[in-house]
């Protein structure tokens, strides 16, 4: 899960794959996703950009 996480798939459709919540799937996946601040800040600057 952590995997598809970090690949860019959005929360929900991981957990209907895993048959998790989305509750559930951030609790755990919250150890364990990736923490790169500097990709999720030029993700954040792409988006606002747009």
């Amino acid at each position: 899960m952590s995997l598809w996480r970090n690949a860019g798939l959005p929360a929900p459709e991981v957990a209907e794959r895993a048959g998790h919540s989305v509750d559930v799937l951030l609790k755990v996946d919250a150890k364990c996703i990736d923490g790169d601040r500097s990709r999720m800040n030029e993700r954040i600057e792409a988006a606002l950009s747009a």
